[in-house]
Order: C-alpha cells, then sequence, then structure tokens
C-alpha cells in the first residue's frame, strides 16, 4: 500500500545489490529520498488505470480487472525485457497490487515481500501528503500571507483535509490490503514474506537472510539502519474520528490483524555465557 514503508525498504534493497529497476522515479514532496519504482511498471500501471477510466494514481476501491490484448502484451514485453537483462531482478510501485491476478500469471515464480502498515498511519501519511501539496502554494507567497495562512488558515484548512478524505483513503488502504491477503492466500506458503512496518528498524538482518538463503538472491547485507531516517516520518492523526461508516472502521481492524498476524517475528538468540 501507499505510505507503507516500500520506498525506504527498495531503497535498501537496491543497496543491498538487488536489481530494481534501470530507470527509478524521483523524489517529490512526499518522498524526498525518492520512490525507488521502476519507471516501466510505474508508467505500465498508470497507462492501465487511465485507459480502465481510472485514477493514474490509483485511488481506486477495487482491483483491476480483465487486460485487453495489447494492455496483456505490453506487460509480457516488459517482464520479458527484464528477464533477458537480470537473472535477479524485481520493482516497487504501490499499484501493484492491483494487478496481483495478472503477475501470478505472467510471473509465476514471483517471490512477494509484503509491508504492512497500521490503517490509521498510513490514510494520516496520504492525507499528510496530500496536505503538504496543498500548502506549498502558500508557503511561496510574500511575508504576510505566510503568517496569515501559518497562524489562522492551516489548522482549519488541515482539518477540511482529514474530514474530506479519511473515509476514502480508508477504502483505498482496505482495497489494497485485501489484494494483499488474496495473493498470499492464492500462492505457496514460501513465495511470500510479511513484515509489519513498525518492525523494520529491527528484523533487516532476518529478512535479508530470508531473501538470501531462502529465497536464494545473490545479495549483499548493507545496514538498514543507516537507510532508515525517523525525522521523516511525522506523527499520525488519529483518522477514526473522521470516519462516519463504523462498519468500514471495523472491517480495516479485521483485515489489519489478519495481515499482521502473517508478519515475521524477530528471532531472539540467547547466546550461551561460557
Amino acid at each position: 500500500m501507499h505510505r507503507s514503508g516500500t520506498s525506504l525498504v527498495s531503497h535498501w534493497l537496491s543497496n543491498c545489490g538487488l536489481n530494481i529497476g534501470q530507470q527509478l522515479l524521483g523524489a517529490d514532496i512526499g518522498n524526498i529520498e525518492g520512490h525507488f519504482e521502476d519507471v516501466d511498471f510505474y508508467r505500465f500501471h498508470e497507462d492501465t488505470l487511465e485507459e480502465n477510466k481510472e485514477s493514474r494514481f490509483g485511488w481506486v476501491t477495487h482491483p483491476i480487472g480483465l487486460l485487453t490484448t495489447y494492455q496483456t502484451e505490453k506487460l509480457k514485453s516488459i517482464i520479458g525485457f527484464k528477464n533477458k537483462m537480470n537473472r535477479q531482478w524485481g520493482w516497487k510501485d504501490p499499484r501493484t497490487c492491483l494487478f496481483f491476478a495478472h503477475y501470478r500469471e505472467l510471473l509465476p515464480d514471483a517471490y512477494y515481500l509484503n509491508i504492512i502498515r497500521d490503517y490509521r498511519s498510513t490514510v494520516s501519511s496520504m492525507i499528510m501528503r496530500d496536505f503538504k501539496h496543498h500548502e506549498k502554494k502558500y508557503l511561496l507567497r510574500k511575508a504576510l500571507s505566510r503568517f496569515i495562512w501559518k497562524n489562522f488558515r492551516r489548522k482549519k484548512r488541515l482539518l477540511k483535509f482529514y474530514q474530506d478524505l479519511s473515509e476514502f483513503y480508508l477504502r483505498v488502504w482496505i482495497t489494497y490490503n485485501e489484494e494483499i491477503l488474496k495473493n498470499i492466500q492464492s500462492i505457496d506458503e514460501d513465495k511470500y514474506l510479511v513484515v509489519d512496518n513498525d518492525a523494520l528498524c529491527t528484523i533487516g538482518e532476518q529478512v535479508f537472510d530470508h531473501l538470501k538463503n531462502e529465497w536464494d538472491f545473490d545479495l549483499n547485507y548493507y545496514d538498514f539502519n543507516k537507510i532508515f531516517k525517523a525525522s521523516l516520518l511525522s506523527p499520525p492523526t488519529d483518522i477514526d474520528v473522521f470516519v462516519t461508516d463504523k462498519s468500514l472502521q471495523a472491517g480495516a481492524q479485521q483485515l489489519e490483524k489478519q495481515l499482521k498476524n502473517l508478519c515475521i517475528k524477530k528471532t531472539i538468540v540467547a547466546k550461551k555465557l561460557l
């Protein structure tokens, strides 16, 4: 799902030596370290969503159905090129979740590294990203306008963003994470790994060992904590107060629980004192 730490993980895997694309999507106001998204897959997802009259950003509440022959052949050519150029490779783009059924068919031997973040933090982060884009124009104005914005208008406008977007983005979160769960249930147990976003800093070595020893990727360990920057995280706002459909909230809580129960746990090794 968007805003779940996938850019951070992709950055780390790239430093470990995994090819995640020749041309990667760069940084912007919502991801100043870069998105680490393969432009080939990124553009395919955007184009296909638009051709299906959906939001190219992936703000949808259902997966993508049948692809046209053209779209299927286009995706096959991207995958074929990657396979020809690299012995091992991967990619990251949250919109991949909307295309899982197609990737299972075209890449039956793929491995899936799933990063799960709680719905409150994810939705709050998405709204704050939207708000930062909105706020940018006010911060570029003259001193008096900036003063009025920061001291009188900003708080009310931010509240309006949460009121208008919390429930919609929660539906998007549910859609993406339902597709993650369906995909997990559709593949062999040894083909996926589920990681809790909150545990990334403590289980980096465990994830690396799984990729290297269980999935046979040729990688070199890079300290995850050299990539992670706590200063880039903003404290989440409790979006539950803005969700009027409480059944939606209950569904999100149940889905989150199901996925987090699948997450790997930190392995604690006790050393015997001699």
